[in-house]
């Protein structure tokens, strides 16, 4: 028998442990800022895979994935055409109202490009380097020094992002060497993680050298692998204190992609690891590119970490619910809701930590239903025709016939405006 007095006298933390310590960083765009690490919420970032060149159809992708949630978006700068469209895409941005920060992703040429191109390096609001990939040789520290220089000038943000595929290959040699003369040597892989964080708090220490401010810099160490990730970004995590950037760096396509993000960022969000996250999702076809944004905003949202969105509690459906009209309804809805949340966030301050349920029969529909804010229980195979309505924790009323999904969506949009608006009005 269970002990209920013991389990009563039990206290259970539900706590999440404390965000790292960690400096502040500050991307601005004219007189818009987001701020990364410090007290600031978890930021979700996105990159484009439209060609720079098409200053257009760059400007409207990241128009896109701004709209779906992305607070700052990359976008590849890897010619001179492509830096030359950097200033026309912010323009076009500005234009239709879009302030979401750019970063230039530079590999190869980024010392060329941001000094050769210096309306290029003014647009950029933050610039992504690659310490594998800025030279070999006596030319590594140069050209890396040139991009931060540029960077100290322009008063920019820089993240020093490490890959394990693009691994600075002369530290690592070097690394490996020493640990072959070690007396007792490590395996390889630990080698390998060590190289990979001595690389980002190197170029750390060197472009502060430079004359980067600590508060301008961000760093990430990313990989494939759920459990290489984590290894190494707790290890990171305890030996600095800037913000940190969280993503696999290939997390694949659909359910895999989507599954391996989750697993890798949700381990380190709630252990107070990470600052920024992004999704590196490869599009299925057809797919939109605002969808790793979507996962994004989901791994927040379920963690507690940040509302976007107004919580759709669905029923998953089993022999009692053969009908799919709960299904139907419940997309529904939550399409619905997507849909609305730019112009109610503006309209109703707070709407999107509303709970919505739409549940498909008697077993668990008006339970959930009650916990929600706005809940509907529709009728499970066998049960009479009839769909209670729970406002607010007591049932509201009953539908009934075929235009239930129509009544319950107008019910939403009434109990939004009675509930946020009158909040609104109030100020």
């Amino acid at each position: 028998m269970t002990d209920v007095r013991a389990l009563l006298a039990e206290t259970i933390d539900a706590t999440r442990p404390a965000a790292r310590r960690t400096r502040q960083a500050t991307v601005r765009w004219g007189s818009h800022a987001v701020s990364v690490g410090g007290d600031a919420p978890v930021r979700v970032q996105s990159m484009t895979n439209t060609d720079t060149v098409d200053a257009i159809g760059t400007a409207i992708q990241v128009k896109e994935l701004a709209i779906a949630g992305s607070e700052m978006v990359r976008i590849t700068v890897n010619t001179p055409e492509a830096a030359q469209a950097v200033p026309h895409i912010r323009e076009q941005l500005d234009r239709m109202g879009i302030d979401v920060p750019l970063i230039g992703d530079f590999h190869y040429n980024g010392h060329r490009l941001l000094s050769d191109y210096p309306a290029c390096a003014e647009a950029l609001s933050k610039y992504r380097i690659n310490p594998g990939n800025v030279g070999k040789g006596d030319k590594h520290d140069r050209q890396f020094a040139q991009m931060v220089e540029v960077a100290a000038k322009h008063d920019k943000v820089v993240r020093i992002g490490v890959n394990w595929g693009s691994l600075d290959q002369e530290l690592l040699t070097q690394m490996m060497d020493d640990n072959a003369q070690a007396a007792e040597p490590l395996e390889p892989q630990q080698v390998m993680y060590r190289a990979i964080i001595a690389s980002a708090l190197g170029s750390a220490r060197r472009a502060q050298a430079v004359g980067l401010k600590p508060e301008q810099i961000i760093l990430s160490c990313k990989m494939s692998g759920v459990q290489d990730l984590v290894t190494v970004y707790q290890a990171l995590a305890r030996r600095c204190d800037y913000p940190l950037h969280l993503g696999l760096t290939e997390a694949g396509m659909g359910t895999k992609g989507t599954v391996a993000s989750t697993a890798a960022l949700a381990l380190l969000l709630q252990q107070g690891i990470g600052d920024t996250i992004r999704v590196s999702l490869t599009p299925q076809p057809g797919e939109a590119r605002t969808q790793e944004v979507v996962v994004a905003l989901e791994i927040l949202q379920a963690l507690g970490l940040r509302s976007f969105n107004p919580s759709v509690t669905a029923c998953p459906g089993c022999g009692r619910t053969t009908s799919t009209t709960f299904q139907e309804l419940a997309k529904q809805i939550d399409d619905y809701l997507r849909a609305q949340m730019p112009l109610w966030k503006a309209r109703y301050p707070g709407v999107e930590n509303m709970k919505v349920a739409v549940m498909g029969c008697i077993v668990n529909g008006p339970g959930e239903s009650k916990h929600a804010d706005i809940g509907i229980s529709l009728p499970g195979t066998g049960e009479a025709p009839a769909a209670p309505v729970f406002i607010d924790g007591e049932k509201a009323l009953t539908l009934r016939g075929p235009a239930i999904a129509q009544e319950f969506q107008t019910l939403v949009e009434d109990y939004i405006e009675k509930r946020f608006g009158a909040a609104t009005s109030a100020q």
